[in-house]
């Protein structure tokens, strides 16, 4: 024990005694800072996008069929992975809700479809044809002057189009533009077409969508990711789940919830959505339009695609349009086209008055979106076997995830019913056996197994019918088809046992203690081979694919800097500690004159050493720690959508690691000691003949 105190007393007394351990001391120092706030940072960083990915559609654990070709990645839905199917997600559901640890159990299947949207023209036609359809009971028929100002709208836009292709004419190469296209476009903005519009309007319709809207190419294809699920199960499981516009999807009912970055960034009238885009970053983000190439560019596709505009406003709406942006710009141009593009052109100076007369003024007269809840949208997508599938479904209202808005990874994905979603993969549902039951009794045919194909087509007997010519009834079977279809869209309701007892492609597990996941991992395999449910478990970082690994990215990176950084201290510190030790030969050589023994030597330079690293540790700790503690109280800001994700939210807050500060202790320890062994074994050999030697 005296031998301890002496040695810390004098490794104390020559802590400061010289340059190179000042030197040795910063460099831990900053070793030691560096691992503090890089350790805490990324445990920060790990526990906040655990927070996003189990909130948002993963769960903690994720179970799929142990069969399947790849393993669930869950934000990959423009790819997805190839994952068998559970054939009965009740058989599943059941045996996992008697795990201890298993709150819930939320059956899915992501996916993606790509939905055709038409262009400016095609929409007003489609208002307008509606006005010559049987009325849908319940809805009031249309007015006359409401049909007649649809048809000064839709005249409006031919007019418009007219314009824009005589300008086009005139400046570009000959045959650019084709002489049909302008006939037809005479033949539309004839006063003898829309006066024989009523005596024909399907005719005159049909005659409008393909020759004119074909016209304007401004039709679009919307990439939609989304998930099949029990939407009731759902919410429940994710509670930072909210409903934005519109209404959650009733219990037992068809319906699809958009994601609401989704909806505001594909469905929102481009304009709009750029004059938002342009506001997020100057009032959140600081930035300048006369500074920011970004923005810049944002203002010139508002100045230059002013069409979309255009064509959505009637003359009546247009003369309006005119006025209020003529007060706006100060200018007395009455062409609205040149108006709006001066009122777009935008700079820092007036863009928050023109971004409020847009949505307070113009707003009020445009379609911001193109599709809103109440409506049907029509989604094709490819079953699991190659076909194309479509269905109708009614899009409920938007949602979003609590501190997750502005995230576009947690916003990719929408949400819809798992009967839906089964159709659209391709499975088969109650629905889909009963509607070919019916067809195969309607139409008279009969069952054949594929074995058993050859033989009933050319052994003979009375397996195939022979077939004979009959006349087509178009508009009996046309009835039917629309009766079919109303009958089937009434009956969209479906009861839990038929959700649950049905396919899933996997399932989020919702657990009441999440720190015992490991846990459950076992529970659940140890379970599925006990009672055969052909299933696998994954944690949620795994079964977030690539999103889920970039965590572990950042920390290889980080041990991988620390090591670097570790090792190259070690070798400055030893050569340190060597020059150090040569230059207190005498101090050595004397304490070995007056009795020192070796063992007392190395555990001087030793102790000298590993108590100079622990000194400037814990500065470094310290300062580390004051660092961290001082992000976490002002927020680090996420510079984009992907780090917003992994933020979970738009700042992250980190807080101080314990085990950073017990890692940093024991990295300057093993340091320390490494590089401090050889000077101190050299130190153990000095004599005091050396010692005087060296000193004469």
């Amino acid at each position: 024990m005296d031998s301890l105190a002496l040695l810390l007393r004098i490794s104390l007394r020559n802590l400061f005694s010289s340059f190179l351990n000042i030197i040795i001391g910063l460099i831990i120092l900053a070793g030691t800072l560096f691992f503090v706030v890089g350790g805490s940072l990324v445990k920060s960083m790990d526990e906040a996008m655990s927070r996003s990915i189990i909130g948002s559609v993963a769960g903690h654990i994720q179970v799929y069929a142990a069969d399947s070709v790849d393993k669930p990645a869950l934000f990959n839905s423009y790819d997805p992975p190839d994952l068998a199917a559970i054939p009965d997600f009740a058989k599943v559901k059941a045996p996992l809700m008697t795990l201890p640890n298993v709150r819930m159990v939320v059956p899915m299947g992501v996916s993606s479809a790509l939905v055709a949207y038409g262009n400016t023209v095609d929409q007003g036609l489609e208002r307008l044809r509606a006005c010559y359809r049987p009325p849908v009971k319940g809805q009031p028929k249309p007015t006359r002057e409401q049909v007649e100002s649809l048809k000064q709208h839709v005249r409006q836009m031919v007019t418009v189009i007219q314009g824009d292709l005589a300008k086009l004419s005139v400046v570009a190469a000959k045959g650019a533009v084709d002489p049909a296209d302008l006939r037809n476009l005479d033949k539309a903005g004839s006063d003898a077409f829309w006066n024989g519009f009523d005596a024909d309007p399907l005719g005159h319709l049909e005659f409008l969508e393909n020759k004119i809207a074909s016209l304007v190419p401004d039709a679009d294809q919307i990439f939609l990711g989304y998930v099949g699920t029990d939407l009731d199960a759902f919410k429940q499981g994710f509670d930072r789940l909210e409903i934005v516009d519109g209404t959650a999807v009733p219990t037992g009912e068809r319906g699809l919830l958009l994601a609401k970055y989704q909806y505001e960034n594909q469905f929102k009238l481009k304009v709009a959505n750029r004059l938002d885009q342009i506001r997020e970053a100057i009032h959140e983000k600081g930035k300048r339009i006369d500074k920011d190439p970004d923005l810049k560019e944002l203002v010139k596709q508002n100045r230059t695609q002013t069409r979309e505009i255009v064509l959505q406003l009637d003359p009546l709406s247009s003369a309006k349009a005119v006025a209020i942006l003529q007060a706006a710009t100060g200018s007395k141009e009455k062409d609205l086209a040149p108006l709006l593009a001066a009122f777009l052109d935008t700079n820092d100076a007036n863009f928050e008055e023109r971004y409020q007369v847009f949505y307070k003024q113009l707003g009020p007269m445009l379609e911001l979106y193109r599709l809103k809840p109440g409506e049907t949208l029509t989604i094709k997508a490819y079953t699991k076997s190659g076909f194309l599938q479509a269905i109708n479904i009614k899009v409920y209202g938007t949602f979003q995830f609590k501190g997750l808005e502005k995230s576009g990874l947690a916003g990719a994905l929408s949400l819809m019913d798992l009967m839906s979603f089964r159709d659209l993969y391709g499975y088969v549902t109650p629905e889909r056996v009963a509607e070919t039951k019916a067809l195969e009794k309607a139409s008279g045919t009969k069952f054949v197994a594929r074995d058993d194909a050859e033989a009933a087509l050319f052994g003979g007997g009375d397996a195939v019918a022979e077939g004979h010519e009959t006349r087509i009834d178009d508009k009996a079977l046309l009835a039917q088809a629309g009766a079919a279809a109303a009958a089937k869209a009434a009956e969209t309701g479906y009861t839990q046992q038929q959700l649950d007892n049905g396919v899933a492609i996997e399932a989020a597990v919702i657990l009441k203690d999440p720190a015992k996941l490991d846990q459950a991992l076992k529970d659940i395999e140890a379970l599925s081979t006990q009672r055969q449910l052909g299933i696998h478990a994954l944690d949620w970082q795994k079964a977030a694919g690539n999103i889920g690994q970039f965590v572990l990215v950042v920390k290889a990176i980080l041990f991988f800097a620390t090591f670097i950084i570790f090792i190259v201290a070690l070798v400055i510190i030893n050569n340190a500690v060597v020059m150090a030790t040569l230059q207190r030969v005498r101090e050595i050589g004397t304490l070995r004159a007056i009795g020192a023994q070796r063992g007392f030597v190395l555990a001087m330079v030793l102790t000298e050493t590993v108590v100079l690293g622990l000194v400037f540790g814990t500065v470094g700790a310290l300062l580390g720690s004051g660092l961290v503690g001082w992000m976490g109280h002002v927020g680090i800001p996420a510079g984009n959508e992907f780090l917003y994700f992994f933020f979970s939210g738009p700042r992250l807050y980190p807080s101080v690691s314990a085990g950073s500060l017990v890692g940093a202790f024991f990295v300057v320890l093993v340091v320390t000691c490494v590089s401090a062994l050889y000077p101190a074994l050299m130190a153990t050999r000095i004599s005091p003949i050396q010692a005087m030697a060296s000193e004469d």
